[in-house]
């Protein structure tokens, strides 16, 4: 059925969460043995702590950094990013931070709460790769903290992306989610956006997510790199 609505959709976008990670060995931080159960995320990963509390910051984030480049995109990134090449998926919004559709070649990607393969200058917003982290550099030439290119709590959601992710929920005639739980707001509003336009809405995640009854289509029992080589056009 899914691969019927596929070939036949004019308009595809997929919405990528946790899942699409942890398929590539990526730990998933909210899960129950996650790291924000071992942190308190509102005192290490917010705009305070980058503030007042830097040291510690620079030291949970780079912690996340070598850890990201430890892992690469696995088979599942990689299909999503020939069928974008192909005209089969028209754009991926995520949630996730780790960098990986953009490494496994994907073009048209909102990035919801940015990205861990770049910093940039509090101060100045000059633009840094991530890689500055593992050398051992945390300050730009201005004086300014380098801080990870993702959304810290206490921020908004990057405009640019937001807005992306918007027009493309509206677009979609298929739209697939894939390893999300649903639950982070304003994320999980784009699904219902997309079955709201008239999208048919998939989802794919281990778990039962709050909006399955909206579904057209719910797969709890398969994984995410599985289903994409099943899929393959």
């Amino acid at each position: 059925m899914l691969k019927k609505w596929l070939q036949e959709s004019n308009y595809t976008v997929v919405f990528t969460g946790a899942g699409m990670s942890t398929e590539s060995g990526l730990p998933d931080f909210r899960s129950s043995n996650g790291m924000w159960k071992k942190k308190d995320p509102s005192k290490i990963a917010s705009t305070d702590a980058l503030n007042h509390n830097v040291e510690e910051f620079i030291e949970f984030y780079r912690e996340r950094v070598i850890g990201v480049k430890e892992y690469q995109p696995h088979r599942g990134h990689y299909i999503l990013a020939e069928w974008e090449q192909k005209g089969l998926l028209q754009s991926i919004i995520t949630q996730n931070v780790d960098g990986f559709h953009h490494a496994a070649g994907s073009k048209q990607v909102a990035e919801l709460h940015g990205t861990l393969q770049k910093l940039h200058c509090q101060r100045c917003g000059k633009q840094f790769d991530s890689s500055e982290y593992l050398h051992g550099d945390y300050y730009c030439k201005c004086g300014g903290v380098l801080r990870p290119s993702i959304i810290l709590f206490g921020e908004s959601l990057p405009e640019e992306a937001f807005h992306l992710a918007l027009e493309e929920s509206e677009r979609a005639e298929l739209f697939i989610v894939l390893g999300s739980s649903l639950t982070v707001t304003p994320a999980n509003q784009f699904p219902l956006i997309a079955k709201e336009n008239g999208a048919k809405l998939v989802i794919v995640n281990q778990e039962p997510t709050p909006f399955d009854h909206y579904s057209d289509l719910v797969i709890h029992d398969k994984k995410i790199g599985e289903l994409l080589q099943e899929l393959e056009l």
